[in-house]
């Protein structure tokens, strides 16, 4: 164990309807073309917000539901409940299995936590997504194919991190999680052109990093 080891998610359960009851179309908010959903969940729930992001640009698929449970991984409800619950939809089974297997691919490869200390103990997410899909697009309120900066970590690191990450770079703060999020973290999403948005999430990185080596240092 390490200073940066990378903390890997685990996606833990997916499943797909191919024809969804009108019943639970209309529950969910679907459109009258959006006939399939995939549902999947990981112990991760950062991870698999920008993997649902990532699914939305590689098939014909939008996010319908995507929420945290409370309190994180570490008082899951069940062995497949993990931290997150999300839904694709899209207009068959085909496009929906594309998107659940662009979004597993990403969570697993690419959308990884960093450990802050050598335990492991405190972990955090300057991720950078070089262009944004429809769903992260649509919570930030930017076109799509905007390049932001995904900062996540423990309250007090995160809180102090984000105003580094701000003064680093020509970024713009578009959602602040305020702390505590459902899970306990806390973190902002902050767009502009990509090279911004890499060294907004390399000056978190380094606050987050400081904070965790020298707690009481003010």
């Amino acid at each position: 164990m390490a200073v940066l080891d990378p903390i890997k998610p685990e996606v833990l359960a997916a499943r797909m309807i191919p024809n969804v009851h009108p019943s639970y179309a209309k529950e969910l908010g679907l459109r009258s073309d959006q006939r399939s959903i995939g549902l999947i969940t990981c112990n991760v729930d950062d991870a698999l917000y920008t993997a649902l992001d990532e699914a939305t640009k590689m098939a014909a698929v939008e996010v319908v539901y995507a929420h945290s449970f409370y309190a994180g991984a570490a008082h899951q409800s069940g062995p497949l409940s993990g931290e997150i619950i999300g839904i694709l939809a899209g207009p068959d089974p085909a496009e929906v299995r594309s998107g659940l297997n662009a979004c597993i691919a990403y969570a697993e490869e690419q959308a990884w936590f960093y450990s802050a200390n050598n335990d492991d103990s405190i972990a955090f997410f300057p991720h950078t997504i070089s262009r944004s899909g429809s769903y992260l697009s649509g919570e930030a309120g930017v076109p799509e194919g905007t390049p932001m900066a995904y900062l996540i970590a423990p309250p007090i690191e995160a809180s102090y991190a984000i105003d580094a990450a701000l003064k680093a770079a020509e970024v713009e703060i578009k959602i602040w999680w305020k702390p505590p999020s459902e899970t306990n973290f806390a973190g902002a999403l902050m767009v502009g052109t990509q090279s911004a948005c890499k060294a907004a999430c390399q000056a978190f990185q380094d606050a987050v990093l400081e904070v965790a080596c020298s707690p009481l240092k003010f």
